[in-house]
């Protein structure tokens, strides 16, 4: 129990890096770029992990990779990007906070990991706290960014459950790395298509960009894949709640956004959630076509 509990407390950089990013795009980053933005986000972050790695897929990991890429990274971050403009920053994160859920479906599906009692409770805690936070409050809520948000969510989630599946014995900063880079190069066409030419960038830009591809990307999906290879997929997602209650502490206490009563008691179930399934160990799965290491 206590390397369990030692592999939650990894996991848990993860969500807590997450939360940090809604309130740095939202106050740093340049708005009607988030295609850009998901490209500075994840080559720098993929490469340098690379470098550490120093591994190149091999065979069904270059097609694995690049639907990895798209579903955790590349789309992801577009979407995330997008929803940060658009959403208050308490909000745009709370609403991840029904990921547990998603993942507990897609990994029973795709795992055979059913779903024990705490844990769709925990996840019931947390949507309720969702619907909370989305239906109280001063600010108006753009269904734009509440769709962005929510089709991040769900990509994300059958995105990490497919990584756990073919995970196997392979090292995760290699895994991760390949992801990072290969959602980072779908990106650049669309981005050069659809907002032209990069956006300037002032200083403050430029650190956000690199607390953001190193902090909350490259450390962050890092801890986040270790904790898949160590937990079961339903208690790495309640870890992941984390994520909604530290970027609306963050909004709270730095962006000035103001929370009524209703949001306070959604931030307590959400809080909930995360107490209700106690982490449990996974034996790491082997992968049929596990994959080797070469020289990068």
């Amino acid at each position: 129990m206590e390397n369990t509990f030692r592999w939650a407390l990894v996991t848990a950089i993860a969500p807590i890096a997450w939360g940090t990013n809604y309130f740095v795009t939202h106050e740093y980053l340049p708005a009607g770029y988030p295609l850009y933005g998901g490209v500075v986000r994840a080559l720098p972050a993929g490469l340098l992990l690379l470098c550490i790695a120093r591994r190149l897929p091999r065979g069904a990991w270059w097609w694995r990779s690049l639907l990895l890429g798209i579903c955790n990274m590349g789309a992801f971050f577009a979407l995330i990007y997008l929803a940060a403009q658009l959403l208050p920053v308490s909000l745009a994160s709370t609403i991840m906070s029904a990921s547990p859920l998603a993942m507990a479906g897609f990994a029973w599906a795709l795992l055979a990991e059913r779903p024990t009692m705490p844990v769709l409770i925990g996840a019931a805690a947390g949507i309720a706290g969702v619907y909370l936070m989305l239906g109280a409050g001063d600010s108006e809520v753009d269904l734009r960014g509440v769709a962005a948000s929510l089709a991040a969510m769900t990509m994300s989630s059958c995105g990490y459950v497919l990584a756990k599946k073919w995970g196997g014995t392979g090292s995760p900063l290699a895994t991760t790395s390949w992801q990072l880079i290969a959602g980072g190069l779908v990106l650049i066409p669309f981005a050069v298509v659809i907002e032209g030419p990069p956006p300037a960038l002032d200083g403050p830009a430029y650190a956000a960009f690199a607390y953001v591809s190193l902090i909350a990307t490259a450390l962050a999906f890092t801890a986040w894949f270790v904790g898949l290879r160590h937990l079961t997929t339903a208690t790495v997602g309640l870890i992941g709640l984390l994520n909604p209650l530290t970027g609306a502490l963050l909004g709270l206490t730095l962006s000035g956004d103001v929370l009524a009563f209703p949001q306070w008691l959604g931030m307590a179930l959400v809080l909930l959630g995360i107490t209700l399934a106690r982490p449990r160990p996974v034996a790491p799965r082997r992968s049929p076509n596990p994959a080797p290491a070469s020289s990068a």
